[in-house]
């Protein structure tokens, strides 16, 4: 009878335990949403800060020898010297014009030695095979190069390759394994330079990267969604259980009993119904019909004596 009685509460309190780890959930996810937010609005403000800056020597903002820093992607930069014609490279499967379409990379030895390598720009996949048609070859001689900083992309996982000639992303290491050992040691490290223009320039030439997008992202709303899913985890659980309560009151209401702490907590007390209730006055009206019953089956059977 305890256990019966006490069910309710075991139950109500594994609806709040629910609700609690639901709510823990929530806020794990929330947090994380408000992190990507705050990565997202670092994004925006460099790119606000350093896109249309006016182009500076690679010197002066990475030296030979360090790495780029963090504050310093899309730094416009001018580079003199000359492209590695014979040594470009294709990155393959890069998401331009609706299309797995084609990055070209080149190689460009500067004037103080350091080679840089340069994205001049996308091309698309052949008409026939998944290789690009042509790819439009870069300028031959001295060239000055206006490009923005991009840092380099992380290594691929297990399992991607490339063919001759490609490579599936722009990694530094990766695409020093492509390269000529004289080229390869002398390749700047952590970056790579995304050309916006060149001189001379020549035509037909690659495709242009996009700019940035401003957009900051779902995140914020998100965060804040999570917040609300939690709450109404609660709301809910609190919906479940009085009503709960509503049924049981009802339920007693139809007893003829009264609500009481005891009804929860431990067994209910036997209330005797009085004589005279509308109980009580049904359960003589059943035993007065049953005696008239019995009279007229015995009468019944006498008669069929007779």
């Amino acid at each position: 009878m305890t256990a019966t009685r006490s069910s309710p509460l075991v139950r109500w309190t594994g609806y709040a335990l629910v609700a609690v780890l639901f709510a823990i959930a929530c806020a794990f996810l929330s947090n994380w949403q408000f992190s990507r937010n705050a990565e997202r609005s670092e994004e925006l403000r460099v790119v606000e800060q350093n896109y249309d800056a006016t182009p500076v020597p690679l010197s002066e903002i990475v030296p030979a020898g360090s790495a780029l820093d963090p504050d310093d992607e899309w730094r416009p930069v001018a580079l003199v010297g000359q492209y590695l014609r014979d040594e470009q490279l294709l990155v393959r499967n890069r998401p331009h014009g609706g299309t797995a379409a084609f990055e070209v990379l080149v190689p460009f030895r500067m004037e103080d030695g350091r080679v840089v390598l340069i994205n001049r720009g996308w091309v698309p996949p052949g008409a026939d095979q998944a290789e690009p048609d042509a790819v439009p070859a870069p300028p031959e001689g001295t060239v000055t190069v206006e490009a923005r900083l991009r840092p380099e992309e992380a290594a691929p996982r297990s399992g991607r390759s490339a063919p001759e000639g490609q490579v599936p992303t722009i990694n530094i290491g990766l695409v020093a394994e492509r390269l000529p050992t004289d080229t390869a040691n002398a390749l700047q490290p952590s970056l790579y330079a995304l050309m916006s223009s060149e001189d001379p320039a020549i035509s037909p030439a690659p495709s242009p990267l996009e700019v940035p997008s401003e957009d900051p992202g779902p995140h914020l709303s998100y965060a804040i969604q999570w917040i609300l899913f939690a709450i109404m985890g609660f709301i809910f659980i609190g919906y479940i259980i009085r009503t709960e309560l509503r049924h049981r009151r009802e339920d007693r209401e139809d007893d003829g009993t009264e609500a009481s702490p005891a009804d929860v907590d431990g067994p209910s007390p036997v209330i005797a119904e009085p004589r005279g209730t509308p109980r009580a006055r049904r359960g003589r009206r059943r035993d007065l019909d049953a005696s008239e019953e019995d009279a007229l089956l015995d009468a019944a059977g006498s008669d069929r004596r007779a």
